[in-house]
């Protein structure tokens, strides 16, 4: 074979195997032209909390991921190869921090590196938009009754009450939904995750910053519950522990505490972010309506201004066990609460009935007349 021939040759055989290569680059995405990185708006980003929490990198995915599963796409381009655990961090707090998206399964895939995330759909894209319609309808139905005069705590007491008195609490995933604000907002039954990201939701609507938590309760169990900003500050609340699920029955133990209060018998998560710092009690249920006992006298006190004033019931919230007992033995046990219905002047007839509902591990005790 001359040379010439031989050269000729060699140069189809490279030029065959380069555009193999180039086909199989191609197929494997090593020459893929990737998407500029970008970020959610300056008022997206203001009512998500969480988000300002992430790193650019993250921010950039979390963009990504949301616009993908807004758009109901199957498989979603990252502008970054990332590790698994980054992509799990961003993914799960969408997943948790984004109610709207109810139609995104809380099961993910992920690997060592990711640069394209395969989602998995509780709903298929026409299933999800007639869903879509029915959230919107339900959510409005709160949003109804609130008027923009209203304060920051009006509105949040409002909503919490609304929650409680609409929707069947559930331990288990009976209709695939009931860890969505779906499930509670139109099924009407939901456990503590689609308690707390119905309230999210109605937050969001408003103007009210609030995030969901994870974490544990006293034995272990995993829980879920909310942060919300009032007025400036930020307060733990737990909308599915104030649902007895008795009708007419609307606690608030655990409406708007401090950090002291409530990491009592809750514990969060702090895998993903750092939940925020709640120092104040400024706008705690008790505290703003005088209900909140530091000594026998004060619950004393409390009891006879509500009879003064006609109330039909009186919860207060003790500072500590030993207030509690205290008053517990004697105005309870031995029954020396009549006492205080004679000081009130409320009983003319000594026909007045009381029956009472001690909860001591929230340190609250409700007297209700009859």
């Amino acid at each position: 074979m001359n040379k010439k021939l031989f050269g000729i040759i060699l140069v189809g055989l490279m030029a065959a195997m380069v555009g193999y290569l180039g086909l199989t680059s191609k197929e494997v995405g090593l020459f893929r032209k990737y998407p500029k990185p970008k970020y959610l708006s300056d008022e997206e980003a203001e009512s998500r909390p969480v988000y300002s929490m992430l790193s650019q990198k993250e921010k950039a995915v979390y963009e990504a991921l949301y616009r993908g599963i807004s758009d109901h796409e199957e498989k979603i381009t990252l502008p970054y190869d990332i590790s698994g655990k980054t992509y799990s961090k961003v993914y799960c707090i969408i997943e948790k921090q984004e109610p709207e998206l109810f139609w995104v399964d809380s099961v993910y895939y992920t690997a060592e590196k990711i640069r394209d995330a395969k989602i998995v759909y509780r709903a298929d894209e026409k299933e999800a938009e007639s869903m879509k319609k029915k959230l919107e309808k339900a959510a409005d139905s709160i949003l109804h009754y609130i008027p923009d005069y209203l304060t920051d705590y009006q509105k949040v007491m409002q909503i919490h009450d609304s929650l409680v008195n609409s929707c069947r609490y559930v331990e288990t995933e009976e209709t695939g939904y009931c860890s969505t604000a779906y499930g509670c907002l139109v099924r009407k039954e939901a456990n503590c995750e689609g308690y707390a990201k119905a309230f999210d939701l109605i937050c969001s609507r408003i103007g009210i910053n609030a995030v969901l938590i994870t974490g544990e309760v006293e034995g272990g169990e995993n829980h879920a519950w909310n942060q919300v900003n009032v007025s400036g500050k930020w307060y733990n609340i737990d909308v599915t522990w104030d649902d007895s699920d008795i009708e007419g029955d609307t606690r608030r133990a655990y409406f708007l505490c401090d950090d002291s209060e409530f990491y009592r018998n809750h514990t969060p998560d702090r895998e993903h972010f750092e939940p925020f710092v709640c120092n104040s009690s400024e706008n705690n249920y008790y505290n703003i309506n005088g209900l909140y006992a530091e000594n026998v006298e004060d619950a004393a006190s409390i009891v006879v201004q509500g009879l003064m004033r006609g109330d039909e019931s009186v919860e207060i919230k003790f500072a500590n066990d030993i207030v509690y007992d205290a008053f517990s033995e004697k105005y309870i046990k031995d029954q020396k609460v009549f006492e205080l219905i004679e000081m009130a002047g409320a009983d003319q007839r000594g026909k007045m009935k009381v029956s009472v509902r001690e909860n001591r591990q929230d340190r609250c005790i409700s007297l209700y007349f009859s």
